[in-house]
């Protein structure tokens, strides 16, 4: 699993990175042999104003072209990136269930056949 952060307003830290990987890591390490990159874009939306401005987009690629995508604000950075996490998280994990119940149904469906 590539972990990629970017920053578009305000500078992270290198613990501020390091909280981020792993939060991700600890949301996604058990899927991470399906999930081919994840891309993090942190923003200050509304700069020194204040408010519901610190927004966490979180961007998941998995095999077969599912493109997976969560997007939160808080007022806080870590919150943010904290709740994007669980969320991206749920996403991948219905992702995951659907593809096995949509295998597991065709191979059923293909295993019957009509008595002749």
């Amino acid at each position: 699993m590539n972990i990629e952060i970017r920053n578009r307003n305000e500078q992270i830290g290198p613990s501020q990175r390091d909280y981020i990987e792993r939060r991700l890591l600890f949301a996604l390490g058990r899927f991470g042999s399906r999930i081919r990159r994840v891309m993090v874009r942190l923003e200050d939306v509304n700069g020194p104003r204040g408010g519901l401005d610190k927004r966490c987009h979180i961007e998941v690629r998995m095999p077969g072209r599912s493109v997976l995508v969560v997007d939160v604000r808080d007022v806080e950075l870590e919150p943010a990136v904290s709740r994007a996490a669980e969320r991206i998280a749920r996403r991948v994990r219905d992702e995951l269930t659907t593809r096995r119940f949509q295998r597991q149904r065709g191979a059923s469906s293909g295993a019957r056949l009509p008595a002749a």
